[in-house]
């Protein structure tokens, strides 16, 4: 097998910014920004905007996403002229 070939696994810490859940698994993605767990170590932390505990396929509620004006701007950019 080739050496340097495949990227290298570490632990890093997942943030679901939109309802505050946290969660440690392993990546190749790091980040500059660093977290204290709950095991007293340091990790890198990556800030993700949906994740299991805020998707409404797993939490079975709906939520409003259009914080933007996103479908208004859809509806603008698409609109027949």
């Amino acid at each position: 097998m080739k050496k340097e070939l495949h990227p290298t696994l570490h632990d890093v810490v997942f943030k679901d910014v939109s309802c505050d859940f946290s969660f440690l698994t392993r990546s190749t993605a790091s980040s500059k920004e660093t977290v204290k767990w709950e095991d007293g170590k340091t990790y890198p932390l990556l800030k993700v905007e949906i994740s299991s505990a805020s998707h409404p396929f797993f939490t079975g509620k709906q939520r409003v996403m259009d914080t933007e004006g996103r479908i208004d701007r859809f509806k603008k950019k698409y609109a027949k002229k």
